[in-house]
């Protein structure tokens, strides 16, 4: 039987996907999101979606909402480089609180994106340990890392005290995620996506230098996820209800930029070209060199599903998308 969704953030980058999935599965998809003025609206273009809901009318709507099978919010500012602590905690911190609250009551699944980035630089690990102590020791860099924590830790506070929760809920701290549907992010998009169009009209790559001994220039590790596995994931747990908890959403194999920007060249058939240049001072001492999800809670919960490869998940994505006159899913 089809299921009724809300997806927050629907027309973002991995909301898209999601609701693209959903889509072919036939359910009956209500988008929350703004299309602003670019292309974001091409993100939905090719599915269904059954009702679209204004982000500042969604607990006003969610009053005399039809009855709903469960809510994903990604909805976010994602953006690691926003300065605004005011409009983070408008868009972040409360609107995830709201939906806790709302799926509490009316006792539906909530699934909601955390972040990698809630582990800050990386020295207390990459463990998705969900107890107040644990989640006590990480430190965030940045105010949007710093919202996305600020969730967890409210969550665990609850498991903590056995109040209520949602009959399922899962936050899903996400690693570097790459894929179709992320053009509109402009500068926060992968290095993939902001690397073709160079590729493909025969010109260099540019990677930032290390500035780190350990780490040769274009050796900063990272763990990129293709976001078709985060969509596997999400249907999992919805097709899943007995599973919840805090899960990382990487692929657990650490990669460097060199590696990826090497596979992009290989996917679109060119001859390698890059060049190193300084890392910006503004991001210097924040910047990190290694990521790596954890991913042994996961499959401890029952997932058994494969992860792409980084060269198989460039190739699809460059070959499928990227290089085609209609790029989006």
């Amino acid at each position: 039987m089809p299921r009724r969704i809300l997806v927050t953030g629907g027309a973002g980058f991995i909301g898209s996907n999601i609701v693209a999935a959903l889509s072919d599965k036939n359910d009956e998809i209500i988008v929350c999101d703004w299309l602003e003025k670019g292309d974001k609206w091409k993100n939905l273009a090719n599915h269904v979606v059954s009702d679209f809901v204004d982000p500042d009318n969604l607990d006003t709507w969610l009053k005399t909402a039809p009855a709903l099978d469960a809510i994903i919010h990604m909805g976010a500012i994602s953006a690691t480089t926003e300065t605004d602590g005011d409009l983070i905690l408008k868009r972040n911190f409360r609107p995830t609180r709201m939906l806790w609250d709302w799926c509490t009551a009316h006792k539906i699944p909530f699934l909601y994106a955390s972040s990698a980035a809630t582990y800050g630089d990386g020295s207390a690990g990459f463990k998705d340990e969900q107890s107040p102590e644990a989640l006590e020791k990480l430190k965030p860099l940045n105010l949007y890392g710093y919202s996305k924590h600020a969730f967890d830790k409210f969550v665990a506070a609850v498991e903590r005290e056995g109040g209520p929760t949602p009959p399922q809920w899962a936050g899903l701290k996400f690693f570097n995620v790459y894929g179709p549907n992320e053009y509109h992010k402009e500068g926060m998009k992968s290095v993939i996506a902001q690397s073709y169009p160079k590729i493909a009209a025969g010109e260099p790559v540019t990677l930032f230098k290390s500035h780190n001994p350990d780490y040769e220039d274009g050796g900063q590790l990272r763990d990129f996820v293709y976001v078709k596995d985060c969509v596997k994931v999400i249907l999992w747990l919805l097709d899943n209800p007995q599973v919840s908890g805090l899960f990382n959403l990487g692929t657990g194999s650490a990669r460097s930029f060199k590696d990826l920007a090497l596979a992009t060249f290989a996917a679109a058939d060119k001859e390698p070209d890059i060049r190193y240049i300084d890392t910006p001072i503004s991001i210097r001492d924040k910047y990190q060199y290694f990521t790596e999800a954890d991913m042994q809670k996961l499959k401890q919960a029952g997932y058994g599903g494969n992860f792409y490869a980084l060269e198989d998940g460039i190739r699809d994505y460059v070959q499928s998308y990227l290089s085609k006159e209609d790029p989006y899913l």
